[in-house]
């Protein structure tokens, strides 16, 4: 009797939901602390945490058909949904805040100021995070587009876009 070691385990699990989605269930109950942890340390609230991490597992469940084994753990998938789904969190947030500030100001021109200082702000950052930065958000390109374009690994363009994000945020909530 051979015995399976948790990497076979895993690939079993994902065949077997493949089949029968009602076999997602065991997915989720072994990813779901990494997932929400990986998603809460990166969002303001718990509220978007939950929110997030709930739509991190809709996408797997409705995209699992197209899951291909590489051998790699199955939560490096679900945190690469996760991560596009902050990034786009992130973005509507900066959309919703600028709309505001719009309305606050009554078209004084803040829109393009605040452009402006964040065009400044990502021309502060270091020229790896800044390219990706560029790349991703500007001209809308993918983390695998980008770690093709720089020779880097997609893990790696994900760490970058990350650190970037941070850099941003902190240079945002710093008054100058």
């Amino acid at each position: 009797m051979k015995i399976a070691g948790p990497e076979a385990l895993e690939r079993e699990q994902i065949e077997a939901a493949q089949r029968d989605p009602r076999q997602f269930g065991v997915l989720y109950e072994n990813n779901l602390r990494a997932v929400f942890s990986y998603v809460a340390r990166r969002l303001p609230s718990r509220q978007e945490a939950e929110d997030v991490t709930a739509e991190v597992f809709h996408q797997a469940l409705a995209g699992l058909q197209t899951f291909c084994w590489e051998g790699r753990p199955f939560v490096a998938w679900l945190l690469g949904i996760a991560a596009h789904l902050i990034a786009k969190r992130w973005q509507q947030i900066g959309r919703s805040t600028v709309v505001a500030e719009e309305i606050d100001v009554e078209g004084h021109g803040l829109d393009a100021e605040r452009q402006a200082m964040y065009a400044q702000l990502v021309e502060r950052l270091p020229e790896d995070q800044r390219r990706v930065i560029e790349r991703r958000f500007v001209y809308q390109q993918s983390i695998r587009e980008i770690a093709q374009e720089l020779g880097r690994s997609e893990g790696a363009v994900k760490q970058l876009q990350f650190r970037a994000l941070e850099n941003l945020r902190n240079q945002v909530r710093r008054p100058s």
